[in-house]
C-alpha cells in the first residue's frame, strides 16, 4: 500500500508541473492564430463520421469542427451521407459529407454555414422555425435512438466519446421512455459502475454510488453544466424529474477540475429540455401501481423567426409500496431561447417545483429483513414512522440563463447563471435497532431548512493550430455560493412491534437542552481553470488544471450542547470555519487508430470541503481523490455503436473518522477503490438495439478507520470493504421494432439486472445477497391505425415481484428493494 502511495504522490506532483506550463505554452500561438480566423477556418483536422443519416452527420461534423451551422430540416429529411474518414478543412469536410445529395454549404456571412439546395435556394428563404444552430459545448444535435456520440460533460465542449480519455455513458431521451423512468436514478440503472437506489424504494432523493463512492445525491449531481447546489450534511438536496430532462451523461472518476468540490466516483449530469425552433406538441397520460397517475405536457416552437420557447409541465400522485407515505409532484418548467444573430444567442428558463408529499425514506434493521426475526420476516410494504407525525413537503425553484457569443471562427464565449431557492420541511419518526423481541426503538426528528445559492461560470472558449497540433482551449473563472438556515428538533418516540404494528400514539418525548439545533451554514468558493485538448495527427491529449479558493462555515444560531459531558459544547454565536485553496488537476492521452480501436489512459483529481469539526474546533481538512484510468474503446467504422473496457484505481484521502466516546472527527481515513467496466451500446439492425454493462469493484478502508457497531462495540475496519458496495454488476437491455409488415409500429423491450452481494456493516459481519431484476416494455405507434401522432407504451419494472434487500448502510439500517411496478402510458403528439 505504501508504494502504490508513493507512486501516485509522485506522479500527480509531475503531472501537476506539466499542466502549470499549459497557459505559457498555448497563449502566444493562440493569440497569433485569433489574428488570423481565416487560416484558422482552413485548417485540416481529422474525422470519423459514419455513413448514414445526413441530419444527424452533419450535425456531428459541425460539432466536431467547432462551426455554427443552419440548415433546414426538410432539405435533409430521408437523405444519407457517406461519412467522412479522414483530414480534412471545414469546407473539404462539407462537400464531401453533402457530395450527391444536391446541397452545398456555404459561409453566411456571419461565421456560420448555411446548407442550401444546389440552386442557391435554402434554409435562408424557409421559415425560421427550421433553423437549427450548433451551440458552444452543445452535445444534444449528436444522438440517435439509445446511441449519443459526443458530450460536454468531461471537458465542458462537444467532444466524441470516441476520443475522450475517461469513460462517459449517456443515457438517452428515447432510453428514458422506452424504459419508463421515474426518478434520474432509475434512468441511469443500466450504466456500469453505478449502484442505482442504494436506499431502496424511496423517490425522495436521487441516490447513486458510483465507483464504490455514495455521494448522497449531494456532491456529484450536475444540471445544465452547473452543479445543482445542494447542501451536503442538510435535508436540502435538489431532485429534477426525468420527464424534463433530454439526456443525462455519467462521467466516471473525480471531475474537480472543472466543477470544483465533488467526489471521486464520478458526476451524474442532467441536461433539461430548451426551447426549439422546430414545433413540437406532446401530451403525456399515465397510470399504474400504487394508484400512479400523472398528466404531462411538453409544447416548444417558434415565436418569431429570432425567438422560440417552450413549456413543460407536469402533475403526478401517487401512493408508494409503503403504508401511510404518497409522493405528489406539481412542476413547470418555462425557457426561452433567443437569437441574435448567428453568433449570439441567451437562453432563459425557470423550473418551479413543489413536492407537496415528498414520499417515504427510511429503514429497518437487519434482523427481519436479512433474515427472519423469530421466524418471521417484516412486510416490504411495512411502514416504521407515525402517520400523524410523519410529513415532509419541499419547494424549490430555479432561474437561470445561459448566454454565448461567438466572436469569430476562433473565439467564442458563453456565460453560464442559475439561482435556486428551496424550502424543506419535515417530521419524522424513525426506527432504530429494537428495544424488545419485536418492539422497534423509535426516534423523531423535525427540519426546517431555507436554502439560497448560486452559480456562474464564465468560460472562453478558442480553436486555433500550432504547426501539426490542433487545440481547443477552454478557460473560466466559476463562482459558487450557498446559504442554508437549518433548524433540527429531535426526540424519542413511542416503541412500535415490526410484525403487528398498532399506530396512533403520536408522543414525542423531548428532552431539553439538547432537544433542538438551529445553524446558519455558508459555502463560497471561485474557481479559475484552463483546459486545452490537443490534436496530433491520431494522438488526442487532454490537459487541465484548476485553482479553487473556498470558505466553508456553520454558526451556531443557539447553544449546543455535547450529548456526552452534558455541557455547552457550542456556544450561540460560535462559528466554525475553514478558509483554504485546492490545486486539481487532469491530464490524459488517446490514441485513435484508423479501425475504430482507441486505447487512454488518464490521471484526474478531486476534493470536497467538510462540515465536521475538529478536537479544536475547526473545520477538518477537506476529502482529497486521485485516480488513474486506462481503457480501450472501439467505434466500427460506419457505426454510431460503442464499445468501452476501462480499469481504474481511486484513493480517497482525509476520509473523516471518530470515535464513539469523542464528540469530534479527525481525517484519518483512506478507502481504495480499484475495478474493470464493460459497456457496450449498439444498433445491430434499423429494428433490434442492445445495451449491455458489466461492473467489477474492489472497495477498503486502505487505513485506519474506526467504526461502532450496533451493539456499540468499536473496532478499527483497515482492509474491510465499506457497505453498500457489491463487487459484480451486470445488466442487459434489448429493443426491438417492427418496422414493416402487420406488425409495423410495434415496439419490444427486455432488460435484466444483477446486483452481487455486498456488505451490511462496515464490520463485515453480514452481507446482503446477490439479486436479479427483470424488466421489460411493449410500445405501439397508432399511426398504423390511423390515429396519426398516438402512441401507447406499458413499463413493467421488477417483473418477477423479486423481494429483496436493495443495501444495508448498516445493521440498524437496511432498504427494500422497489417491488413490481407496472406503468401504462398514452402520449399524443400533435
Amino acid at each position: 500500500m505504501a508504494s502504490n502511495s508513493f507512486l501516485l504522490s509522485t506522479t500527480a506532483g509531475a503531472v501537476r508541473l506539466a499542466l502549470l506550463a499549459l497557459p505559457l505554452a498555448t497563449l502566444q500561438p493562440l493569440l497569433a492564430q485569433a489574428a488570423d480566423p481565416v487560416a484558422a477556418q482552413q485548417a485540416v483536422r481529422s474525422y470519423q463520421i459514419a455513413a448514414g443519416p445526413l441530419s444527424s452527420a452533419l450535425s456531428r461534423f459541425a460539432g466536431e469542427a467547432g462551426v455554427l451551422l443552419s440548415v433546414d430540416g426538410r432539405l435533409t429529411e430521408g437523405k444519407t451521407t457517406q461519412g467522412l474518414q479522414g483530414d480534412f478543412s471545414v469546407e473539404q469536410g462539407f462537400a464531401r459529407l453533402l457530395s450527391g445529395t444536391g446541397l452545398s454549404a456555404g459561409r453566411d456571412g456571419q461565421g456560420g454555414y448555411t446548407v442550401k439546395t444546389g440552386d442557391g435556394s435554402g434554409a435562408a428563404e424557409l421559415p425560421a422555425a427550421s433553423i437549427n444552430a450548433f451551440a458552444l459545448g452543445n452535445a444534444l444535435g449528436s444522438m440517435e435512438g439509445y446511441n449519443a456520440t459526443h458530450s460536454s460533460v468531461a471537458t465542458k465542449t462537444s467532444k466524441a466519446l470516441l476520443t475522450t480519455s475517461q469513460s462517459v455513458s449517456v443515457v438517452t431521451r428515447e432510453q428514458m421512455d422506452d424504459q419508463g423512468s421515474q426518478t434520474v436514478s432509475e434512468a441511469i440503472r443500466y450504466a456500469p459502475g453505478v449502484l442505482t437506489n442504494p436506499y431502496g424504494a424511496t423517490h425522495r432523493y436521487d441516490y447513486v454510488a458510483m465507483r464504490g463512492f455514495n455521494d448522497g445525491s449531494v456532491d456529484n449531481i450536475i444540471v445544465d453544466g452547473l452543479k445543482s447546489m445542494s447542501d451536503a450534511g442538510t435535508y436540502s438536496s435538489l431532485q429534477v424529474d426525468p420527464y424534463f430532462i433530454e439526456r443525462i451523461d455519467v462521467l466516471k472518476g473525480p471531475s474537480s477540475v472543472l466543477y470544483g468540490r465533488s467526489n471521486p466516483g464520478g458526476l451524474v449530469a442532467l441536461t433539461t429540455k430548451r426551447a426549439q425552433f422546430d414545433a413540437s406538441n406532446e401530451i403525456e397520460l399515465s397510470a399504474g401501481s400504487n394508484d400512479y397517475k400523472s398528466l404531462g405536457f411538453d409544447f416548444t416552437g417558434p415565436l418569431n423567426e429570432n425567438i422560440a420557447y417552450r413549456l413543460v409541465g407536469l402533475a403526478k400522485d401517487t401512493d408508494t409500496q409503503f403504508d401511510y407515505t404518497e409522493e405528489t409532484r406539481y412542476t413547470l418548467m418555462p425557457s426561452l431561447l433567443v437569437n441574435f444573430s448567428e453568433d449570439t444567442s441567451l437562453n432563459l428558463y425557470a423550473y418551479l417545483q413543489s413536492d407537496p408529499q415528498a414520499g417515504y425514506h427510511g429503514g429497518l434493521p437487519a434482523s427481519g429483513t436479512l433474515h427472519k426475526r423469530d421466524g418471521q420476516r417484516i412486510d416490504t410494504s411495512f411502514f416504521e414512522g407515525e402517520p400523524g407525525n410523519d410529513t415532509a413537503s419541499r419547494e424549490q425553484q430555479m432561474f437561470g440563463y445561459e448566454l454565448q457569443h461567438r466572436f469569430n471562427d476562433v473565439w467564442s464565449v458563453r456565460q453560464n447563471f442559475r439561482y435556486l431557492d428551496s424550502d424543506l420541511s419535515q417530521k419524522q419518526v424513525y426506527a432504530y435497532g429494537y428495544a424488545t423481541d419485536n418492539e422497534l426503538t423509535r426516534y423523531y426528528t423535525g427540519a426546517e431548512e431555507k436554502l439560497h445559492s448560486w452559480i456562474v461560470d464564465n468560460m472562453a472558449q478558442a480553436e486555433f493550430d500550432t504547426g501539426a497540433a490542433q487545440h481547443t482551449l477552454v478557460m473560466g473563472v466559476d463562482y459558487q455560493r450557498i446559504k442554508n438556515v437549518v433548524d433540527w428538533t429531535n426526540g424519542v418516540a413511542s416503541t412500535l412491534d415490526a410484525f403487528d404494528p398498532k399506530y396512533g400514539n403520536e408522543t414525542i418525548t423531548y428532552y431539553p437542552p439538547y432537544d433542538f439545533n438551529s445553524y446558519l451554514r455558508r459555502k463560497e468558493q471561485t474557481g479559475a481553470y484552463v483546459q486545452d485538448l490537443i490534436e496530433v495527427d491520431n494522438w488526442n491529449i487532454s490537459l487541465g488544471l484548476r485553482k479553487d479558493w473556498f470558505e466553508v462555515s456553520e454558526e451556531n444560531r443557539v447553544d449546543e450542547y455535547s450529548g456526552i459531558t452534558g455541557l455547552v459544547n457550542r456556544p450561540a454565536g460560535t462559528e466554525n470555519s475553514l478558509n483554504d485553496s485546492k490545486l486539481t488537476g487532469r491530464a490524459g492521452v488517446l490514441y485513435q487508430f484508423d479501425n475504430g480501436i482507441a486505447p487512454y489512459v488518464s490521471y484526474s483529481e478531486s476534493f470536497n470541503p467538510s462540515t465536521y469539526s475538529d478536537a479544536a474546533g475547526s473545520l477538518i481538512e477537506p476529502s482529497e481523490g486521485k485516480q488513474w484510468e486506462a481503457g480501450i474503446k472501439y467505434q466500427p467504422v460506419d457505426t454510431d455503436d460503442l464499445y468501452t473496457v476501462s480499469v481504474f484505481q481511486i484513493n480517497q484521502e482525509n476520509v473523516a473518522t471518530k470515535l464513539a466516546n469523542e464528540d469530534f472527527y479527525r481525517n484519518a481515513g483512506e478507502v481504495e477503490s480499484k475495478g474493470i467496466e464493460l459497456e457496450g451500446r449498439l444498433h445491430i439492425t434499423d429494428s433490434l438495439r442492445l445495451l449491455g454493462s458489466y461492473t467489477y469493484t474492489k472497495v477498503e478502508y486502505a487505513k485506519s478507520y474506526f467504526s461502532t457497531d450496533i451493539n456499540r462495540v468499536e473496532s478499527d475496519v483497515k482492509g474491510n470493504t465499506p457497505s453498500q458496495t457489491p463487487e459484480h454488476m451486470a445488466s442487459l437491455w434489448a429493443d426491438y421494432r417492427f418496422n414493416a409488415g402487420g406488425l409495423a409500429g410495434l415496439g419490444l423491450g427486455a432488460g435484466v439486472r444483477y446486483v452481487g452481494k455486498s456488505w451490511a456493516d462496515a464490520e463485515n459481519t453480514e452481507y446482503v445477497p446477490a439479486y436479479t431484476l427483470y424488466d421489460a416494455s411493449i410500445s405501439y405507434d397508432l399511426a398504423n391505425v390511423g390515429l396519426k401522432g398516438t402512441s401507447v407504451r406499458l413499463n413493467a419494472n421488477n417483473l418477477t415481484d423479486e423481494k429483496y434487500v436493495a443495501s444495508c448502510g448498516n445493521l440498524n439500517y437496511c432498504y427494500y428493494g422497489e417491488e413490481r411496478n407496472v406503468m401504462a402510458t398514452v402520449i399524443q403528439k400533435f
